[in-house]
């Protein structure tokens, strides 16, 4: 599979990271990775990473690229990348975060690309599709939303109930840590919260999840309602569902969950007394914390559950790459 990486920050680099270190990502090349920044701020963000630690390789760069061990990540800062300047590539991997029109989404298959992946919501892509939750419905979209982290944690989880079970109500409040749309220090937004600095407060906020869940899922999405709080830490964030449902949940309510897991790739599980901290570079979308279980009665249902928003999104990122790039054989 041959990938362009367009935008170079959190997701973007994540991605490559991924790809470069673990032995399961060596049958894909990235033909080309594109970002506006200079090529020497570009290495050193990706060999020094405040999350997950300096990468374990040689990074250098030179006038063409990325040079990591010994395999060299051809590099371009383009505003618009075009058939002179792009390679032959499966999949584009948009992960600038500035889709602001269907003419900007198409910019990946203009230049070449079989099919453009956006790392995020996007109102201009031709289907929003979360694995675990929709997949099945991909069809023939050239131009695919990979939805938000968010999502990606609650709608596999909501599905795996909802058929299981059956769901009348639920909410659900995601615990976000920070992001780079916050200020470090009180400084405007339009969200008055959220111009508040990150750093130094728990911060009430609204999430894209809830439109997001209405695209994925939309039966699910009509009986479900979803918020946010942002708070002080570097990665890692959490899931807090509350769940009413049609039918009882039975005796072992954590045995129903671990056949989810067992069903569900994207999901996973801790029996461990864990914090967010433990949680950082796990590949899963979301990992059930099954000690914080709890019911009340036979069909109220608390989950909890832990997902690094960006090395899982990543993860899935790579995974729908590959769904699309053997549709395209």
């Amino acid at each position: 599979m041959r990938i362009v990486i367009n935008g170079f920050g959190r997701i973007g680099r994540t991605i490559l990271r991924q790809i470069l270190t673990q032995p399961d990502h060596d049958d894909i090349e990235v033909a080309l990775v594109n970002d506006i920044a200079p090529l020497e701020t570009c290495a050193y963000l990706f060999k020094y990473d405040s999350t997950f630690g300096p990468l374990p390789c040689d990074v250098s760069a030179d006038k063409t690229g990325l040079r990591v061990d010994n395999r060299f990540i051809p590099f371009s800062s383009s505003h618009f990348l075009t058939n002179a300047n792009f390679p032959s590539a499966d999949v584009f991997l948009e992960c600038t975060g500035q889709v602001k029109s269907r003419e900007s989404a198409e910019r990946g298959l203009k230049a070449g690309a079989r099919t453009v992946l956006i790392s995020g919501p996007s109102e201009f892509a031709d289907m929003t599709i979360v694995l675990g939750a929709n997949d099945t419905s991909l069809g023939d979209a050239r131009i695919v939303s990979n939805s938000s982290c968010t999502t990606n944690a609650i709608a596999p989880l909501l599905r795996a109930i909802d058929t299981g079970l059956g769901i009348e109500r639920a909410h659900v409040t995601t615990i976000h840590c920070n992001t780079n749309s916050q200020p470090m220090v009180d400084a405007p937004r339009e969200n008055l919260a959220r111009s508040r600095a990150g750093a130094e407060s728990m911060v009430p906020t609204t999430t894209s999840a809830m439109s997001e869940l209405l695209k994925v899922l939309p039966k699910v999405g009509e009986r479900t309602s979803v918020a946010a709080l942002r708070v002080p830490s570097l990665s890692v964030s959490a899931i807090d569902a509350t769940l009413q449902l049609s039918s009882p949940v039975g005796p072992s309510t954590n045995t129903f969950l671990d056949a989810i897991v067992k069903r569900c790739h994207v999901i996973g599980a801790t029996q461990d007394p864990c914090v967010s901290r433990d949680m950082r570079a796990r590949a899963e979308s979301l990992v059930l914390a099954l000690p914080e279980t709890q019911t009340v009665g036979s069909k109220q249902l608390r989950i909890f559950g832990w997902y690094d928003n960006e090395w899982g999104f990543s993860a899935r990122m790579i995974d729908m790459a590959r769904k699309l790039a053997a549709r395209s054989d």
